[in-house]
Order: C-alpha cells, then sequence, then structure tokens
C-alpha cells in the first residue's frame, strides 16, 4: 500500500511508502483518540459499545463503561480531560482526582444536541461542535432534538458551567464537526460532514470567530468510504482530515497535497508517541498509526511538564561576559504585556548571565533557505558564507535542544509572503529586493526551515512579513499566553532581523539575551558592528554555551 503524494511537499510530511500498522482491533466504532504527553497513552472511544479504551505499553483496556457514548476529547492546559458525551448532550470535564464538571449542557434553556468535537485555545477557551449524531440510534441514544440548528460554540474560561457562546450563524454548518488550530491559533478550521467542506476563520483577540470562508470542498468519493470528521492541524500549517480512503492533507492555502491510505474508514486522529510523529487514526473496527515527519501543532497540554520539572524561583547559574557591560545598563522593570508578581532579577552582564526557563522563550527568525543558504535568493549578499563560519546552524540546534528539555518555548518566526508578495509594502530596498527575487514564497524550498532547524512538536511558528518579529505577527500573543518575559534572540540576520526584535523588545519591556554565536548576517563587519554598539544598549549579548549553562 502507497499513500499519494499529490504535491512534493506531501513527501516531507509523510514518506510515500510508510507503512500503516494495526494497533488494536474488534471494535464496534472507535473515536476520540488523545495522547497523554507525561503518562504516554493514547485514550479512545467505542461509542456504540459504549466504552472508553486505553493503550499503553502493556496493551488495551477498559477505562470506563458505560462512558456516556463519548466521542471527541482532550485535554486543558492542567492535562483535565475534556470529554463530548453523545448520551448526555454536555461537555464535560473530567479531573484526574475523579471529579466531573459540566462545562456546557443547554443553549437558551435547551438542551445541546450532542458535543461532538473539541479543543482548547492558549488562553483556556474551550471551542466544541454540537451536531446531532448523539441523538440517533448506534452512535447516541435516540431521542428528539431541542435546538433547531448545529452550531459551534466557546466556553470562555471562568463560564465554565454557563451558557456556551454561539460563534457561527446558526445555520452556517449542516453537521459541524471535526475542529482545530491553526498552529498560531489566528484561525480555526470547522468541517462540515454532511457538506463535505471545511470552513476557516478568523480568530479574534476576544476569542470570537468572524470572516469565516471556505478553506476546502469536495471532500467525498463515490468509490470509497470516509467523511469530513475528525481533523487537526500540523506544526507546519497544514491541515489533516478524515475522508474517503484515509486521511487528506491539505497545505495552508487550502490545496489538497496528499492522502494518508487506511485499510478501514478513519474517523478521528491524533499525533502521539514519546517525539509526536506517531500518528494515531480511529478506523471504524480498529485503531492504526503511521510514523509521520512532522507533528501536531502544540496545543497547551503538550505544555504540560511534570511537577518539579520547573520553578518560578529557579535557580540561577552564572556565566562570565561576551564582553564588558555599556556604561548604560539595561533596565529591567517587570514588562508592562506580561503580568508577573515578584520577578526574578534580569539577566546580567558581569556578574553574570542569570535565566530562569520558565520566563524564557528563544526565538529563531528567519532560519530560511532564502535567507541564509546556498542556493536561496540572497546567496549572494555572502549570508551562507558567514553562516558557516558563526556555525549559526549547529549553535541555534544545540541551544534549542538545550531549551526543549528546560521547558523553555520555542518560537520559530518566518517571513513569508503569497506568490507575487501581496500587502508587501515596498518602502524600503530590503522588500523591494525580496519581491524583485520572489523570495520567501509560502510552500517553496526558499520559505522553508533550513535543515536542522524545523519546527518540532511543542514548538510554535509565527509569520511576519517586516524585518521585526513583532511587527504585524502574533509574538507577543504567544509571549503572553504563557508568561514568558525572557527572549533568547537568534537566527539571521544579526543586523537587521535580531536587531530590530531585541530594541523593540527592550521598548516593551521584555529583557533580551543574545547569544551572538546564534546570529549571522551578510559579513563578519555588519555582525560585529551590530553585536558591539547597538545590541550592547537593549541586550545582554553572551555565548551559546554561556546560554545553555544559565537554564541549569
Amino acid at each position: 500500500m502507497t499513500h499519494e503524494a499529490l504535491r512534493p511537499e506531501f513527501n516531507d510530511l509523510l514518506d510515500q511508502y510508510a507503512p500503516v500498522g494495526q494497533l488494536a482491533t474488534g471494535f464496534e466504532f472507535t473515536e476520540g483518540p488523545i495522547w497523554h504527553p507525561v503518562d504516554q497513552y493514547l485514550l479512545f472511544s467505542d461509542m456504540p459499545g459504549d466504552v472508553r479504551r486505553r493503550w499503553d505499553s502493556h496493551g488495551v483496556r477498559e477505562t470506563m463503561r458505560p462512558a456516556n457514548k463519548c466521542n471527541g476529547m482532550t485535554y486543558d492546559g492542567e492535562l483535565n480531560l475534556i470529554v463530548c458525551e453523545h448520551s448526555t448532550s454536555m461537555l464535560v470535564r473530567e479531573r484526574p482526582d475523579g471529579r466531573r464538571e459540566t462545562l456546557a449542557s443547554h443553549f437558551e434553556g435547551r438542551e445541546l444536541n450532542s458535543p461532538n468535537d473539541v479543543c482548547v485555545g492558549s488562553n483556556g477557551s474551550i471551542y466544541f461542535t454540537d451536531p446531532w449524531y448523539g441523538r440517533m440510534p448506534v452512535f447516541g441514544v435516540e431521542r428528539p432534538r431541542e435546538l433547531g440548528f448545529q452550531g459551534v460554540y466557546r466556553v470562555a474560561p471562568g463560564r465554565e458551567g454557563t451558557e456556551p457562546e454561539l460563534l457561527v450563524e446558526r445555520y452556517a454548518f449542516e453537521m459541524p464537526n471535526g475542529l482545530c488550530f491553526s498552529p498560531d491559533e489566528a484561525l480555526m478550521y470547522v468541517n462540515d460532514t454532511e457538506k463535505a467542506l471545511i470552513r476557516v476563520y478568523d480568530v479574534k483577540q476576544d476569542g470570537a470567530l468572524a470572516n469565516g470562508r471556505l478553506f476546502a470542498s469536495g471532500i467525498k468519493s463515490e468509490l470509497k468510504a470516509g467523511v469530513p470528521d475528525g481533523m487537526k492541524c500540523d506544526a507546519l500549517g497544514n491541515v489533516w482530515v478524515t475522508a474517503p480512503g484515509g486521511v487528506w492533507v491539505y497545505n495552508a492555502a487550502g490545496t489538497l497535497i496528499g492522502k494518508v491510505v487506511v485499510p478501514e474508514m478513519v474517523a478521528n486522529l491524533h499525533w502521539g508517541g514519546t517525539d509526536w510523529r506517531t500518528l494515531y487514526m480511529c478506523a471504524t473496527h480498529s485503531v492504526y498509526t503511521v510514523t509521520t515527519k512532522v507533528g501536531p501543532r502544540n496545543e497547551p497540554f503538550m505544555r504540560h511538564r511534570p511537577a518539579g520539572t520547573q520553578s518560578a524561583a529557579a535557580p540561577t547559574v552564572s556565566a562570565p561576559p561576551l564582553s564588558p557591560p555599556p556604561a548604560a545598563t539595561m533596565a529591567t522593570p517587570a514588562p508592562q504585556s506580561v503580568p508577573q508578581s515578584a520577578p526574578d532579577p534580569a539577566p546580567t552582564v558581569g556578574d553574570g548571565l542569570q535565566l530562569d526557563p520558565s520566563r524564557c522563550a528563544l526565538i529563531i527568525q528567519d532560519m530560511q533557505n532564502d535567507v541564509m543558504m546556498d542556493g536561496g535568493a540572497f546567496a549572494d549578499s555572502g549570508a551562507p558564507e558567514h553562516a558557516r563560519q558563526q556555525n549559526v546552524v549547529d549553535n541555534i540546534r544545540r541551544l534549542a535542544d538545550a531549551c526543549r528539555t528546560k521547558g523553555v518555548m520555542i518560537v520559530h518566526v518566518w517571513f513569508l509572503v503569497e506568490p507575487g508578495a501581496p500587502g508587501l509594502t515596498l518602502n524600503a530596498p530590503l522588500f523591494e529586493g525580496l519581491a524583485d527575487a520572489k523570495a520567501l514564497v509560502r510552500g517553496t524550498w526558499g520559505s522553508a526551515a533550513v535543515a536542522g532547524l524545523e519546527p518540532r512538536p511543542g514548538d510554535h511558528v509565527v509569520e511576519k512579513m517586516r524585518m521585526s518579529a513583532w511587527e504585524g505577527s502574533s509574538l507577543e500573543t504567544v509571549l503572553k499566553s504563557d508568561k514568558r518575559d525572557i527572549i533568547i534572540d537568534t537566527g539571521a540576520w544579526t543586523n537587521m532581523s535580531i536587531e530590530h526584535t531585541a530594541r523593540t523588545g527592550a521598548d516593551k519591556g521584555y529583557i533580551v539575551v543574545v547569544p551572538e554565536d546564534c546570529c549571522s548576517t551578510m559579513n563578519a563587519d555588519w555582525h560585529n558592528a551590530s553585536i558591539s554598539f547597538a545590541m550592547q544598549n537593549v541586550a545582554a549579548v553572551t555565548k551559546t554555551d554561556e546560554v545553555i549553562a544559565a537554564l541549569g
């Protein structure tokens, strides 16, 4: 059996000959897979059998019977299980100590149809769909409907147990089913099983959905079984949706790029495993797996770390500075945009670098093929050679590996334009040259991450169209989501993206650390000028090994 690569980029996500393994079989209809990131097990539901099961290294066992014919499941940021129940028409939260809480059950005084699928945003908002499959025989309990429409809802933080917020026009969907966020949570995708399509919405700052439009349609076949049902977004922004013959994959532009071929009709999917590269697929009577080259978008529960691995009062480690401190030392007020109480001292040079991993975010900027690789659009600038001199790719990779082990947030910032560069203002030579060179176009080799610095599960990806990582991007939203106020700024180019980001970060009240051997530009002269002068007034300038040591 081979998978179908309809566009070359699909091969970057999945080996065309990757085997599909049968994890377990003999069920009535499997649904709702979710992976526990700490205890390393898969939960899934058998709706008609009214039982919830767990798979781990010891095999499959039952965890609940009856299970209220539960369907979609996920975890919140505290690893409480969030469950869509067909039999009760409720969305519930199950805490590890066994407590059960109703999150949503009625809208406008009437019972919900039957919550079907669910996802959680970084701010704790819980989004769910509400078709009426759970009021049909087999998949639920047959009974009359009280609502005359099928909606998409949000349970806002602090509003649990009250009436949920209806997010879309009442008759926008015939049967809303799977839903998922884009990696930066700026978009939400919702599919419609009956209409065989996916719609995409902008996620507003207050959590509401706006500007709904068609993302993909025609997800059906007269020859193969399968419908749009479960849906997930990967770390690169591709959308994976159950469909005829298995799982179909769409890129961020809504183009179908490939199909994962599975022996049975797939109803839902979720990544898991120790490296988040195993795709678990609930397919009618069985659960299947396939190994992918990409992992999932970073959901809040995936950031959970076991108790004891992180502390707000984590010890700091001193390391010598790269150069003497500047005459004007860096001010250290609590950042205005990241609320804190009793913050630890800011990183300093002279007395040593002090870093608390729970406050840090590693920013990896513009490490894309066009920017600094041979064969890229800007190769003639000298950037590839200076990157080699700096050993910048390997240094960032080492630093990122160390950061991940310490619980430091990883944020990849990419400069991306659509074909023809619409929306890119040509007000400066840099942007004019980028447009003329047709550089950093989404979906091309030039816009892809350099080898060795691809995003991993749990990382964030932020997009921009300016030099600074802050301008027009979701960077600050991502940092605020986990109260990160110390930025370790790395990437290309030192005197442009890195310096602009450091300057603005300092103005915003963030603490900026620049390991200079994790940065490169066109040549050593430009690099040294930026590091030795401009950076000294806005950042703590240091080295890769010193940052790693300072993280403990």
